[in-house]
């Protein structure tokens, strides 16, 4: 299995042959294989020592990946390195074809150039021809060219020491003129503060002057000079030393609510938003979830979930081991599933239809806001701009038939408990306008049942008043009337009334509430003249 990875994907039935092979190998009946050397390779070792990384895969069995690289670490090797700025001495004096169309080199192009663009180039005006830069050709190894600090000159770094040493040169003048400009009673402190180093075994210099002790803890100018971050104050004699940025806070100090964001301090992570009130753009730490799924991290995460799935279908993609090709698969599988979607829309569009209804209607309507401006009064009127429209429905408003000015319900007859029309008072679905002739027309009806309603109480009455004094006049012919009897009669009458009036009252109280609740539900409003309607339309 040492060529395995030489070989690639293979199918069932060469699987199957490298695998009889590998078991013959074993065995002994079969030849070892043969390295690059002619060196036989022992079968017995395993596939993950075997198989060469697809960086150091040569194409032939091998188990040079396993021996260490020849490394030569020769000091001249090492100290080897591109000489910056050499230039080959002297220049050409006349310009050279192929050569740098600005300064005239024939190491580089004109769009390569480093030069300042001259108004004429060197091609044409045959001047300041610049010499050509020495291209100098170096063969490092893999460790070589990773190396950060390579061609690195530790000379530099005298010029840092260098520059300290100007800075604390300048800071200790200005410490010597503080002191020359303290008043007696500042030059008493100073004395003291002096005398109390000197007691604890520190020497001092009585004309206080330039000193060569330079620590900033235990110089005895220090708490008389302002330097370089410190805040003093000569009355109080307290320094503060920033020893850190203060605009760096500490993520448990932006918010000091318990409640807040749970800081976890062995991690030192704050996950949520300690500021809830502020929106995560306009925080200066809005957590480090907000950190983590902002930015391009989605992006990466995107690709390695895409990895782990197309390993698991089988296919050699590891986004660690070889990223390029892991985000080249991606994209193209990103741009091929795009291509399955237009063109399942484009199929469904074409078998069903319905293309119109994609159309995205306007921001404004979608969201119910717009940039025009509306001022009401107290009264509801509209005192500047345009008052917005009404909202319609969508069923058919306004409409009016048979030369009605108002539609049907928009007048209800108190006394016949019926909907009818406003504009001409009747109560018939669908009939004809009248007008005003039909207005006069109800009144007048109302007004004639009112009439037959009165005359038929005052035959009632007529008719309520005729047997009473008919019996009057029978009252005066009957002189053997029984008193006795009539009593009786009268009382019977009351006695029968009052056990109709006991098993009425009985019988109301016979009903329980669920059997009247469905009642209210299920009995037939025929007054109601929207009591049949469906809406047939969803």
């Amino acid at each position: 299995m040492a060529s395995s990875s030489a070989v690639g994907k293979l199918s069932r039935e060469e699987f199957r042959r490298q695998k009889d092979l590998d078991a013959a190998r074993k065995a002994g009946t079969a030849p070892a294989a043969l390295d690059e050397e002619g060196k036989p390779i022992n079968p017995h070792i395993p596939q993950y020592i075997s198989q060469a990384p697809w960086y150091l895969d040569t194409g032939a069995p091998s188990l040079s990946h396993q021996r260490r690289p020849a490394d030569d670490r020769s000091a001249n090797k090492l100290d080897q390195w591109y000489d910056r700025g050499l230039q080959s001495v002297p220049a050409a004096k006349k310009y050279r074809k192929g050569a740098c169309e600005n300064c005239g080199a024939m190491t580089h192009k004109r769009r390569d150039c480093l030069e300042r663009p001259r108004k004429k180039g060197a091609k044409y005006t045959n001047k300041d021809i610049a010499p050509d830069e020495i291209v100098q050709q170096f063969e490092v190894d893999y460790d070589a060219k990773r190396d950060r600090w390579n061609g690195y000159d530790p000379a530099e770094h005298k010029q840092i020491y260098e520059e300290y040493e100007a800075i604390e040169a300048e800071r200790q003048r200005l410490r010597e003129e503080e002191i020359d400009k303290q008043t007696t009673t500042d030059m008493a402190v100073v004395r003291k503060v002096a005398k109390a180093g000197k007691a604890e075994g520190k020497e001092g210099d009585p004309d206080f002057g330039s000193s060569d002790e330079e620590d900033a803890d235990e110089d005895k100018y220090a708490d008389a000079a302002d330097a370089v971050g410190q805040k003093m104050d000569t009355k109080t004699r307290i320094t503060v030393r920033n020893l850190r940025i203060r605009e760096d806070t500490a993520k448990y100090l932006i918010n000091l609510d318990p409640s807040s964001a749970y800081y976890d301090p062995k991690t030192r992570s704050m996950r949520d938003n300690p500021l809830q009130n502020v929106p995560p753009e306009e925080a200066r730490f809005a957590g480090d979830n907000f950190l983590r799924y902002s930015g391009e991290a989605p992006e990466v995460q995107d690709l390695q979930l895409f990895a782990w799935q197309s390993a698991a279908r089988g296919n050699d993609v590891h986004l660690n081991a070889n990223p390029t090709q892991g985000q080249l698969l991606h994209r193209a599988y990103n741009e091929k599933k795009e291509e399955l979607r237009d063109s399942s829309k484009v199929s469904v569009l074409a078998k069903y239809g319905g293309e119109e209804h994609l159309a995205q209607p306007p921001k404004e309507l979608l969201q119910g806001q717009t940039e025009e401006y509306v001022e009401y009064s107290r009264a509801g009127q509209v005192i500047h701009g345009k008052e917005r429209a009404k909202a319609r429905s969508k069923y058919p408003e306004d409409v009016y038939i048979n030369n009605h000015t108002s539609v049907w319900g928009s007048w209800y007859d108190t006394a016949s408990s019926t909907w009818g029309y406003a504009c001409c008072r009747s109560a018939v679905h669908i009939s004809y306008c009248t007008g005003e002739a039909g207005k006069q027309a109800v009144a007048a009806s109302g007004a004639q049942k009112l009439l037959l309603g009165s005359g038929s109480r005052q035959e009632d009455l007529k008719t309520k008043s005729a047997p009473e004094d008919g019996g009057d006049k029978g009252k005066q012919r009957k002189t053997d009337v029984d008193v006795e009897a009539e009593q009786s009669k009268l009382a019977e009458e009351r006695k029968r009334k009052a056990m109709i009036n006991e098993e009425a009252e009985s019988k109301k109280f016979d009903v329980t509430e669920d059997q009247l609740e469905r009642y209210r539900r299920e009995r037939n409003r025929m007054e109601d003249p929207m009591a049949n309607y469906v809406d047939g339309v969803v």
